[in-house]
């Protein structure tokens, strides 16, 4: 029980920021840069982004399920298409790219900046991105019908699989092969030079992703934000389905109503908070998130070797 409560209140954090917040202000500005008209106005975005997340949510887990199937398809398929054709232009530069990524983790300068850091900061990322260990996952998976316990289990592995050794290493190698990592040796623009190092130093990697895209297919930053919000809005709707059944385990079923306009107004405070400070709060919840869940994990462990040998 302590442990559960623990973790649900951690989860509700992480549905705010991470789940919520976080995904509005990484996809606007991507998509400011595509529409500048919003730079001024981005409650607009925050609005609609509202708007939509609203009608999705209420409808429950059946129409957070049914937007997901259509949306997340969609939109690994349009990224990973724009990925592969970046890829396969330049596909003799792959070799130098993984060697430049394997030099950079190894290397002295890496090791004198402080090993343990550049661990904690890598991992942080990985968990952001694919949600291994922390438990998130599991509660959607655990409304799927299956057969069999496990048998969903093993679907599960497949997430991290995909999210992070085939995307996120296609996205790094279009980062790298393009040169946009080193804004210096891109463009001589300085006004340019100070942009693309402003998306470093603030953790905008959406906006990075589409200068290294605009670069090779210049005409393909409109395909990308649709993508982009795509992924922010099927993440959205994800999360908000965690948050909520960690919300209802804490206070019961008739107070859920509550929680979804709480996360419908976190969504607006997206558009108008910096990133920076939602990815701080953010990192802290998910984080936080890991220790009660793995610690459940070990404690339950047997039970889950006995379904495991019985599926076998």
């Amino acid at each position: 029980g302590l442990l559960a409560g623990l973790f649900c209140v951690l989860c509700i954090g992480a549905s705010f920021g991470g789940g919520n917040a976080f995904q509005v202000v990484q996809s606007l500005n991507l998509i400011k840069s595509v529409i500048p008209a919003l730079n001024p106005y981005p409650w607009i975005y925050g609005l609609i982004m509202s708007f939509l997340v609203g009608l999705v949510i209420l409808g429950g887990i059946k129409g957070i399920a049914r937007v997901a199937s259509r949306v997340v398809p969609a939109m690994c398929a349009i990224y990973l298409i724009a990925c592969i054709a970046i890829l396969v232009m330049n596909f003799s530069s792959i070799p130098s790219a993984f060697a430049l990524i394997f030099e950079s983790a190894f290397s002295f300068k890496a090791g004198f900046g402080g090993f343990l850091g550049v661990l904690v900061i890598g991992v942080k990322r990985a968990v952001f991105s694919n949600e291994a260990g922390i438990g998130s996952a599991a509660i959607a998976h655990s409304a799927a019908k299956v057969s069999h316990p496990a048998e969903e289990g093993i679907v599960a592995l497949l997430e991290p699989f995909i999210d992070t050794i085939v995307v996120c290493t296609m996205t790094a190698l279009v980062i790298i092969i393009t040169g946009v990592y080193d804004p210096s040796s891109f463009t001589t623009d300085p006004n340019q030079q100070s942009l693309l190092q402003g998306y470093i130093e603030n953790d905008q990697g959406g906006a990075l992703t589409l200068a290294a895209m605009e670069s090779v297919i210049p005409w393909f930053s409109y395909i990308l934000s649709v993508a982009v919000f795509l992924f922010a809005f099927s993440t959205m709707i994800s999360w908000s389905y965690y948050g909520e059944r960690c919300w209802v385990w804490l206070f019961g079923d008739g107070s859920s109503m509550i929680y979804k306009l709480i996360f419908v107004l976190f969504t607006f405070l997206g558009s108008v908070i910096t990133a920076k400070n939602i990815l701080v709060f953010s990192d802290l919840m998910i984080l936080g998130m890991a220790f009660p869940n793995i610690l459940g994990m070990l404690l339950l462990s047997r039970f889950v070797s006995r379904d495991l040998a019985d599926y076998e």
